[in-house]
């Protein structure tokens, strides 16, 4: 996404975003609109969340099939989380921690009365925590990601 710019500025960007908690595409996003002084509504949140959250599914899928588990694994875990971050934005809400990711879900799982959610989430969780010790099975990634595909499809249906 970035192959335009130096190494310099991505590697700032990049940092600067995992010390924020987010993605570098949502910290790209965040300096230009207000660099540009054009804020985004709720609607325009959820909409980048979304496409956010498709895209990093797509390339977990595409990671798995080129065999890169790890990668997988941590493309599998932002899109579950981009997916959360969508549904909060629909209600006003901007998560940026790991902490509050891990409460939205809660609530989400105790609103809607479904556990499966709350499994499903630790399966992506257990993604990113794979990205780093890279513990987990062939196996277990690909039912983790199938996990966060089922769980980004019951949190479509809130939006």
């Amino acid at each position: 996404m970035f192959d335009f710019l130096s190494g310099k500025l991505v590697e700032k960007l990049r940092g600067e975003a995992l010390r924020r908690g987010v993605s570098i595409e949502e910290f790209t996003v965040e300096v230009l609109s207000k660099a540009l002084n054009i804020p985004l509504d709720p609607s325009e949140k959820v909409e980048l969340h979304l496409k956010l959250a498709e895209k990093f599914l797509r390339e977990a899928e595409g990671f798995l099939v080129k065999g890169d588990y790890v990668q997988a694994s941590e493309k599998g875990w932002v899109a579950a989380s981009q997916m959360v971050k969508a549904v909060a934005a629909r209600e006003g809400l901007e998560l940026g921690s790991h902490a509050s990711l891990w409460g939205y879900v809660d609530g989400l799982v105790e609103k809607l009365g479904d556990g499966g959610l709350r499994r499903m989430w630790w399966a992506a969780n257990n993604l990113h925590q794979n990205f780093y010790e890279n513990w987990m099975t062939l196996r277990d990634v690909k039912y983790a990601i199938e996990d966060v595909k089922g769980f980004i499809g019951k949190l479509r249906k809130l939006l």
